[in-house]
């Protein structure tokens, strides 16, 4: 069913709304020194806007322009986004993150032609460029698949040795907007690899080579995507923590949203004081479950929840978890003007999709809100979707995020499992799980948070749901297919996600979903 695509919640009276809310503004990152070999800067990447803006784009201006919104349903107009700047320099305070975005070449012929197409293919020699923490390859055409390896290394931020190589997932097409979607037909929709999290870093390395098109003929390859790019993001500075709930603005405290969890953020730099637009209107559409501009909204007991469902969610069966503590997007620190203005929404959430975020294990828990905003900007800067792509995210230490925006309790639509977005919501568990086993903490939250969303929608974890294909490649277009209703990546989509080890621990969540719901 086509989403019900509605204007931004709270835009209207965010005038009325801009209160001093505690925290003061965004400063940008530590400035870095020009390095001795600058990368060949492009503009930001071609994801960034439809055609029409990139070929506006400036590409001498020395900073990124605010993305106002996307050209999707709601009309809205995407203002481009300026390239990097070409020589290293720190960026704009009053920016925060950036995306480079660099043209991939031919890698050098092999002198040994027997060895095949493995050996051939396009990347870049070692490369000084601005800090970043996540890289990514994209390429032109969303429809096509990027079929061989990406592999990169890279410099840690004023180090000298080099990691190893890392492979990069590449089939990431799964994880989108539905064919014929608003999103996708945007004009703005790149291919894409998975991100990969490769902490603070100044130096690259990458390599993209192609599969042989015939085991019997190795010198014979597939070819690579047109426009083949690597992105290098940099998340930009943590926010500053928030006063506890009720507390006098100015007052100090440790962040709520990280209470009781094993590991609190880094703070490095302060949040607006003043609420924009855009994060008045992503605030406001959770008015029912905190305060404006909260950076945490609060966990409730059952009997609680349930006093709340008969508010928020009139439809409420009575089975329903405790609703669990949620870091909100100011909490995580999302740019509100990187998304599309408007919000969009399914009637209901009948099922969950539960993903690996496939960027690997080499994060803290108090990086995953820094992780969580460079997938945000590779999603809508690289990627060219409309906003971050999966509804919640988790981290290793239990931690549960929201993701898209338009409402934790609202059946929002994502863009996490190509062709079942209606009437479902995506979960991604930072981190990679094909080999290593998730931990306990992620997998309870996984429980707990399923519990009290399916609730609010009705929905048993240990049921089926029968859901409609909207064209996913393992299923056509309009095919009815009966699924878990806590299912993983791979039951809609013919793709190792969410991984081996991850998807083996879904029975488990089912049940304790399930009995934390009463059942």
């Amino acid at each position: 069913m086509r989403a019900l695509l509605v204007t931004s919640v709270g835009i209207t009276c965010a005038a009325a709304l801009t209160l001093p809310l505690a925290a003061p503004a965004l400063s940008a990152p530590a400035a870095h020194s020009a390095s001795a070999r600058p990368p060949s800067l492009s503009p930001e990447s071609p994801g960034s806007g439809p055609p029409s803006a990139r070929a506006e784009a400036a590409p001498d201006e020395a900073n990124e322009a605010d993305r106002e919104g996307g050209a999707g349903e709601g009309g809205a107009l995407e203002v481009p986004e300026a390239a990097p700047p070409r020589t290293g320099e720190p960026r704009a305070a009053e920016l925060a993150g950036s995306t480079q975005s660099l043209p991939l070449e031919p890698l050098a012929a092999p002198s040994d032609r027997s060895v095949g197409p493995a050996a051939s293919g396009q990347g870049l020699d070692r490369r000084t460029a601005r800090p970043f923490s996540l890289v990514g390859v994209v390429w032109d055409d969303a429809e096509a698949e990027l079929h061989g390896t990406v592999q990169v290394r890279t410099r840690a931020t004023g180090g000298t040795s080099w990691s190893d190589w890392q492979d990069v997932e590449t089939h990431n097409a799964e994880h989108a907007a539905d064919p014929g979607s608003a999103e996708r037909e945007s004009g703005a929709v790149r291919g894409s690899t998975a991100p990969l999290w490769v902490g603070d870093s100044d130096g690259v390395e990458v390599r993209v080579r192609p599969e042989a098109a015939d085991p019997q003929h190795p010198a014979a390859a597939v070819p690579l995507p047109a426009g083949l790019r690597l992105e290098l993001v940099d998340p930009g500075a943590d926010p500053a923590p928030e006063p506890g709930l009720g507390a006098s603005p100015g007052r100090t405290v440790t962040p709520a949203a990280f209470a009781g969890n094993p590991v609190p953020p880094t703070v490095t730099t302060a949040v607006p004081e003043v609420l924009t637009a855009e994060s008045a209107a992503t605030s406001a559409v959770n008015a029912d479950l905190a305060p404006l501009g909260a950076a945490v909204i609060p966990a409730l007991t059952k009997a609680e929840t349930e006093e709340e469902a008969a508010i928020v969610a009139a439809g409420a069966k009575p089975y329903i978890g405790p609703r669990p503590k949620i870091i909100t997007r100011k909490g995580w620190g999302a740019d509100e003007k990187l998304r599309e203005r408007n919000f969009a929404y399914t009637k209901s959430v009948k099922a969950a999709f539960v993903h690996h975020s496939a960027t690997g294990n080499n994060y803290t828990c108090k990086q995953a809100p820094s992780v969580l905003r460079s997938i945000y900007r590779y999603h809508v800067k690289s990627s060219g979707w409309r906003d971050f792509g999966y509804n919640f995210a988790v981290d290793k230490c239990g931690n549960i995020y929201e993701g898209r925006a338009g409402g934790v309790a609202k059946a929002v639509l994502g863009a996490h499992t190509l062709g079942f977005n209606t009437n479902t919501m995506g979960v991604a568990v930072l981190g990679t799980y094909s080999s290593t086993n998730p931990p306990a903490a992620a997998v309870t939250a996984v429980s707990k948070l399923t519990a009290w969303k399916l609730g609010l929608f009705g929905a048993n974890p240990k049921g089926k749901v029968t859901l409609v294909s909207g064209g996913s490649g393992k299923y056509a277009k309009g095919k009815k297919v009966k699924m878990n209703v806590i299912s993983g990546h791979r039951n809609a989509f013919a793709t190792e996600c969410p991984g081996a080890r991850l998807y083996k621990k879904l029975g488990k969540a089912r049940t304790s979903s399930a009995k934390l719901q009463g059942r």
